[in-house]
């Protein structure tokens, strides 16, 4: 017998979230649980066969509370963020749909977050993008007609006074956790907690920041969020990541913005008899550093094309993992 789309069995329910909460995504309960939340970005494949999606994922997902889809990151081209947070999201792991205002307009963003929460995505992070010169194909248009701080104000009249920027109503309002990202080891540093509670007024509800590598610059950083009440108002959870080699940290020192990686780190890979090992143990390091920041609610650990690595650096760090769905 075939399936008619109204049977309960292809539609899933737009059900209203618990209460207290803006959705019933893994990664907002987790963090209003008070649980140290682990989110994990993933390598997006230049393909267009589901499988690899998945293969991709399969490190992840046994120990992050939602992966990160990139949004041609770097602005290079890869497989889409909505894309592979549909294939995702319908194998039941919690995902986080990364949204760049470089490569598209008010009108296709709004169309493209009802759409994600439509197929079950709730989590959103909303980022300005980088700049199309720094990406394989700089001959593209920039669009940028929204930012970060308007885009995030955007999604946030969607979800809470359900219409669109025109004042349109909509039928269906989406039920979305929303991000932003922070670089607060990048000058000026006196500056980076004034932007991040710029955000906080805009509508992020978590934050997900650069690579942290410089503990006592992220922990002024994270005394004086404290002192402005930032920590209670806003889920943090400073970007990590396993080095590969003092070449590499290196390279991302210089060509990618907003990487701050002190020599000492970049002297000690070098020094290294194993520097993969090594990068490795320190990421194990500054996750074990940071969780003694008070106001941090997890950690976000970006392992570039070494996503077997997580799940090794989640447990050898102490993470307990809780298995609710």
């Amino acid at each position: 017998m075939s399936l008619r789309w109204t049977d309960p069995d292809v539609i899933r329910t737009y059900e209203a979230p618990p209460p207290g909460h803006d959705t019933d995504s893994r990664l907002e309960r987790v963090l209003r649980s008070g649980r140290f939340a682990v989110t994990a970005e993933m390598n997006p494949p230049d393909s267009a066969d589901p499988a690899d999606v998945f293969l991709a994922a399969e490190p992840l997902a046994r120990v992050a509370d939602a992966i990160n889809l990139t949004d041609a990151s770097g602005a290079n081209c890869h497989m889409s963020s909505i894309g592979m947070c549909a294939l995702l999201t319908r194998k039941g792991l919690g995902t986080v749909y990364q949204v760049s205002c470089r490569d598209r307009n008010r009108i296709a963003i709004q169309g493209d977050v009802l759409g994600a929460a439509a197929m079950g995505v709730r989590n959103v992070l909303c980022l300005t993008g980088d700049g199309v010169g720094a990406g394989d194909q700089p001959g593209a248009k920039p669009v940028f007609d929204l930012d970060s701080m308007t885009l995030l104000r955007t999604i946030r009249s969607m979800r809470d006074d359900g219409v669109f920027l025109s004042g349109r109503k909509i039928v269906k309002p989406p039920h979305l956790f929303l991000g932003a990202a922070e670089n607060p080891c990048v000058a000026p540093l006196e500056w980076r907690p004034e932007r991040l509670a710029k955000k906080i007024e805009a509508g992020a509800q978590f934050i997900q920041t650069n690579y942290i590598y410089d503990i006592p610059v992220f922990a002024a950083f994270m005394a004086r969020v404290r002192d402005m009440g930032l920590d209670r108002r806003v889920f943090i959870l400073p970007g990590v990541g396993p080095l590969a080699s003092a070449r590499a940290a290196r390279w991302m020192r210089s060509n990618v913005p907003g990487i701050h990686i002190p020599d000492s780190v970049i002297d000690r890979m070098a020094k290294a008899p194993d520097p993969g090992a090594e990068g490795k143990r320190i990421c194990i390091e500054l996750i074990e550093q940071i969780r003694d920041i008070a106001g941090v609610a997890g950690v976000h650990i970006m392992a570039y094309r070494r996503e077997h690595l997580v799940a090794e650096i989640v447990e050898e760090a102490g993470i307990s993992r809780d298995d609710t769905p």
